[in-house]
């Protein structure tokens, strides 16, 4: 076999690996081989990937007569429902997908979480492999086994953990995407930094940048390093029973937000995960818990890599402070109608709170959007 970067994810019997590196996707045979039962897998694409992408990798499994099935979906965040995930279901039993097959999601977050809450529940559970074309999911999304779609009632809140048996991070995919998709994926990639590593965090002031205009190197290391972090932490805690929790980092703030946006395409995850940082130090410099330099300095960076640092920013959404509030009580993380938090006592170290007062956060968010252009 080709020699790849890796990380292990630990995890005992249902241990994988993170295989990181450029041209992975046609080599995507040989990095398959150890996790297929039988010579058939099933793809799960959008139609924005089907073009792009999906060439390669038939050539590839063809020449090592691998058979292969595709299933096409529409790309956006609105993908990630009940009706497309039945879609996704009867076109899985309509081919005969057995559970000795694999199944393939070749794409972003969407993908990745949808068709892992597929494979989770087609027949009590069959095997899947993450095909990560995006940043944000090459980080984050497709590592760890969360899997699962949106309501009208918010994000994620009907799903299920389920590993994969392998992740391929191929590098090269990201040539192909927009700048503002790989600024997105990048905030997932500055989360790292700033819940438990301010090192990494200083590294990604100076040569984000870089991430960001798609350098190869620059990104290797990024990935490498948030998805060490990453494996690190579900190698502790799978299902987020306690350390898990911190990589909600910035995500209470952003599912509610992106609510608030009906998942539309005017903020895209990684956006709202911007926004819901800054917002997380804010609130707690507010509470005397971090500086408000450390704060800024967040705000700082972000801006300066063009992700968005207020809600204002955002064109078309007139944002209040009340319906915020009633889509974070919406949170999986609500538990006897108290919020577990997280929140920050400087750069690289954030921490859980379960005793957040709902009238103080209230408060904070009207006062961050009635002033947009200062510190609440």
């Amino acid at each position: 076999m080709s020699t790849f970067d890796h990380v292990d994810v630990a995890l005992g019997e249902r241990s994988y690996k993170i295989v990181i590196g450029e041209d992975l996707l046609a080599k995507a045979p040989e990095l398959l081989a150890p996790v297929l039962q039988r010579d058939a897998v099933f793809i799960v694409t959008d139609r924005n990937l089907a073009d792009r992408h999906l060439p390669t990798l038939h050539k590839a499994l063809d020449g090592a007569g691998i058979r292969h099935r595709t299933f096409t979906l529409p790309p956006g965040e609105k993908t990630k429902d009940f009706d497309h995930l039945q879609r996704l279901l009867n076109a899985m039993l309509d081919e005969g997908v057995e559970r000795s097959d694999i199944v393939v999601a070749l794409g972003g977050g969407v993908i990745g979480d949808l068709t892992g809450f597929a494979s989770a529940i087609l027949r009590r559970g069959v095997d899947f492999v993450q095909i990560p074309t995006t940043l944000l999911a090459q980080v984050d999304s497709s590592v760890g086994g969360k899997t699962g779609i949106d309501t009208r009632q918010g994000k994620n809140l009907v799903g299920a953990f389920h590993q994969p048996r392998l992740v391929i991070a191929d590098l090269g995919l990201l040539k192909t995407l927009p700048p503002r998709e790989l600024r997105a994926g990048y905030a997932e990639t500055v989360k790292y930094g700033l819940l438990g590593d301010a090192e990494f965090f200083a590294w990604l002031e100076n040569n984000g940048q870089a991430v960001v205009n798609g350098d190869i190197q620059a990104l290797h290391h990024a990935v490498k390093t948030s998805c060490r972090a990453k494996a690190d932490v579900v190698a502790r805690d799978e299902t987020e029973a306690g350390a898990r929790a911190l990589l909600n980092l910035g995500h209470t703030f952003g599912h509610a937000l992106e609510t608030e946006a009906s998942f539309s395409d005017a903020l895209l995850h990684g956006e709202a995960v911007a926004l819901g940082m800054v917002m997380a130090f804010e609130f707690s410099a507010k509470m005397g818990l971090c500086s408000a330099d450390d704060a800024s300095r967040v705000r700082r960076h972000l801006a300066a890599v063009g992700l968005p640092v207020h809600p204002c920013e955002i064109d078309g959404i007139a944002w209040e402070a009340e319906r915020i509030t009633a889509h974070i009580m919406q949170d999986k993380k609500v538990k006897d109608g108290q919020l577990t938090f997280v929140l920050v006592k400087g750069i690289g170290q954030a921490f859980l709170s379960r005793d957040v007062d709902l009238i103080d956060m209230n408060g904070y968010l009207a006062d961050r959007l009635a002033n947009p252009d200062g510190s609440p």
